[in-house]
């Protein structure tokens, strides 16, 4: 009899130990599933993100590099991007160092005070989280090409916080890029007529320069800021989502913070 107990404990013991092997190999088998469906994923996704990295980083030495090394760099970023092969050479057009040298000697457009200038830097890099001296070349730049479209800056401002917040390498999940959310595929021709590659959109002062054409034409056809602003978002029903709201509303906001006029 004890024999037998013994030999019944031994089978039971036999049993648990191969559900509990084979409990282990199921729950092995879940997560290779896993791990493989993973791997297959990033193996889709990885190369396009490593390219954007690739694209980001090259503007960004691009708008960084000192004016001598910059016209090489454009060159071979031209090669990179195809131009090279179209015959057309991209030019250093878009200075960003050079703006930000300006920025940082406290140099500003006219028509505004030192203290509305110093207020508007100081709104913007706070709420948006970039450095003064960015923040004082965007606005110089903004105010710039607003102004030689008859715009408001504050709206070209405005339309920048809602498109991007101030992030120069933003990219939307249809492909709008950089501060303004230019459509490269769609606005490919403006990018060209400045003598640069669609990949300029990267660069802030030529995404501002795209960005207020844009929103000019865009003013134009429809015949108000409003009509303009619905445009620009590319709404196609008969509401924008808020969006024109969202600007006029940031409009308002950053002129109370600048001490600075809204233009009509």
């Amino acid at each position: 009899m004890a024999v037998m107990d013994a030999d019944g404990l031994l089978s039971r013991s036999a049993r648990g130990a191969m559900n509990r092997l084979s409990e282990f190999v199921h729950v092995c088998a879940i997560y290779l599933g896993i791990a493989v469906l993973v791997t297959m994923v990033l193996g889709a996704t990885v190369p396009s993100l490593r390219e954007q990295a690739k694209q980001i980083h090259e503007a960004l030495l691009i708008a960084l590099q000192p004016d001598g090394l910059k016209q090489d760099m454009l060159a071979s970023y031209g090669a990179h991007t195809g131009s090279a092969g179209q015959g057309r050479s991209p030019t250093p057009a878009f200075d960003f160092r050079s703006a930000l040298v300006d920025s940082m000697a406290g140099r500003h457009v006219a028509g505004i005070t030192s203290a509305q200038n110093q207020a508007l830097r100081s709104y913007i890099a706070r709420k948006y989280r970039i450095a003064h001296s960015v923040a004082g070349a965007l606005i110089n730049t903004a105010f710039t090409e607003a102004r030689a479209r008859g715009l408001d800056p504050q709206l070209v401002l405005a339309v920048i916080a809602i498109e991007s917040r101030y992030n120069p390498y933003a990219e939307s999940h249809v492909g709008a890029q950089g501060l303004m959310q230019v459509m490269t595929r769609v606005h490919k021709d403006k990018f060209e007529a400045l003598n640069e590659d669609p990949i300029a959109a990267l660069n802030p002062l030529a995404n501002i320069k795209v960005g207020v054409q844009i929103l000019y034409d865009c003013i134009k056809r429809r015949g108000s800021v409003q009509g303009g602003l619905y445009c620009y978002v590319g709404a196609t029903g008969p509401s924008d989502g808020g969006y024109g709201a969202k600007v006029l509303a940031e409009r308002r906001r950053i002129a109370l913070a600048s001490g600075i006029p809204v233009e009509p």
